[in-house]
């Protein structure tokens, strides 16, 4: 209940202003009627005048109830909570959204080898099923980031946990090429958009000082789903076969997905007004030099998620089941890697730095893959990998929201647009390397150029992000 009394004393000039009107406009309309009751007598009829003074009342009241409404929808909700039971426990509930978002789409080496033989289809073709998967979960921020802010956050989650369950069911009936395209493609990834940029965004606005590490501690969710999942499948697959594995993983999702649609809580007020795009960002020099680095860094940073498994098996020599090792390997390494690289970003160095350092590693790396060989060569290169690969994506979101932190209600927007444009990094990064592949007669030498490069490219791009911010200063944390 809004508490006119304390009231900004400019607020109560306003209600005292209505005020005045009403007592000026019922003199005016007492002396009409007056007149007009004297010649309503003059020709027999009687004329109260209460009609114009019902509708005067009724126009008042309308405007001063706007004022208030005005006034309440901008009241400041304070500081954000920066820890305690209920902040933290958002932190939970995002972890176990990107475990079923992002865990799904880092377990995707171990699909992408199923498919190529169950389908019988070129790895090219099949690194179109997770990158459809990929390109929603980022695609469709922008979208559900806004009706987020707008108030929907319990229908955008409901939606989005509806469709990834689906997508996750129909795979497991499916047998063709487009069915899985469809299902563990479009609809799981249509899923995972919905329900993603949003939960990223709730964080943000619970924390000030320890949003980094927040959101890191939720990024790792992406690392522990990169472990449960793989371990099912290379523990079920042989025994009950594909159909059943995916019901399983299908089990788990909804367990995760019904505590997060019951606990999850919006904290920012609704921002009605408003588009789905704000362009005006743009001309922040930063987010945009940012968002174009994250488009490069992403065009090849899931090159190794999507074909380590295959590049053992292919080079290497390892079997199926052996190869499904890698992988949990790499989103094994990702936990401790996420939660330490957003303590480092809160604690010493502010995330976009941090971010630099993370993105040139794993360029390096990436181009140091064309010297591996041997079996120790790949489980060593596997975890050092894993290191800058997993700060990449822990600090993406948490760079985001520090360039958010001025106007937390434009929070899910801001997030989303630059979600969108990553989108079409990680579409078509994949594939292409599926065919640089092909094109090589299975040399892996082009797509790890390809990834290198890019990645480095981002780099250069979010360094240019950070001049704009802070110019040739070094000691500065952003």
């Amino acid at each position: 209940m809004h508490d006119i009394s304390q009231d900004a004393p400019e607020d109560r000039k306003a209600i005292d202003k209505e005020k005045g009107e009403t007592l000026s406009i019922h003199s005016s309309d007492t002396s009409h009627d007056n007149e007009s009751s004297s010649f309503g007598k003059q020709d027999g009829e009687e004329y109260t005048g209460a009609a114009p003074i019902t509708k005067t009342e009724s126009n008042v009241v309308r405007r001063v109830l706007t004022h208030l409404s005005a006034r309440t929808s901008n009241v400041s909700i304070g500081p954000p909570p920066d820890g305690g039971f209920h902040a933290w426990l958002q932190c939970a509930m995002a972890c176990m959204t990107v475990t079923t978002t992002w865990g799904f789409v880092n377990s995707f080496g171990m699909f992408q080898s199923f498919y190529v033989g169950f389908l019988d289809r070129p790895p090219s073709d099949i690194a179109w099923i997770g990158g459809f998967q990929v390109f929603f979960l980022f695609f469709v921020g922008t979208f559900s980031g806004r009706l987020a802010d707008a108030g929907y956050f319990k229908q955008v989650l409901f939606v989005g946990s509806f469709l990834q369950l689906l997508g996750i069911y129909m795979a497991s009936i499916s047998t063709q090429y487009w069915q899985l395209i469809l299902s563990h493609g479009i609809c799981v990834g249509l899923g995972n958009g919905f329900i993603f940029a949003p939960s990223v965004a709730l964080v943000s606005t619970y924390f000030s000082t320890k949003k980094s590490l927040a959101i890191g501690i939720s990024a790792s969710g992406g690392a522990i789903g990169g472990l449960i999942f793989p371990s099912m499948v290379q523990n079920l697959l042989p025994k009950i076969g594909f159909a059943w594995t995916m019901r399983s993983l299908g089990l788990v999702d909804a367990f995760l997905l019904l505590c997060v649609n019951l606990f999850a809580k919006q904290r920012v007020p609704p921002r009605k007004s408003g588009q789905f795009l704000d362009l005006q960002s743009f001309r922040d020099m930063t987010y945009t030099l940012y968002g174009i680095g994250m488009f490069f860094t992403f065009w090849g940073l899931y090159f190794p998620f999507f074909y380590l498994s295959a590049f053992a098996r292919d080079k290497i020599g390892f079997e199926q089941t052996k190869s499904i090792n890698l992988v949990l390997l790499l989103n094994g390494v990702g936990i401790p890697a996420r939660i330490f690289a957003n303590y480092v970003a809160d604690t010493w160095t502010g995330p976009l730095n941090l971010m630099l350092f993370a993105a040139l590693g794993g360029s390096i790396v990436m181009y140091s893959m064309t010297a591996i060989h041997d079996t120790a060569g790949l489980y060593t290169w596997t975890v050092i990998y894993g290191i800058p690969g997993a700060g990449v994506q822990s600090l993406f979101p948490a760079v985001l929201g520090s360039l958010t932190a001025k106007d937390l209600s434009k929070a899910g927007v801001r997030i989303g647009m630059i979600f969108t444009m990553v989108s079409f990094a990680v579409l078509s990064g994949p594939p292409i390397c599926g065919a640089l592949i092909t094109a090589g007669n299975g040399s892996y030498l082009g797509p790890q150029l390809f990834t290198g490069s890019s990645i480095l490219l981002g780099w250069g791009l979010m360094c240019g992000a950070r001049f704009a911010t802070a110019g040739t200063t070094v000691k500065v944390r952003i």
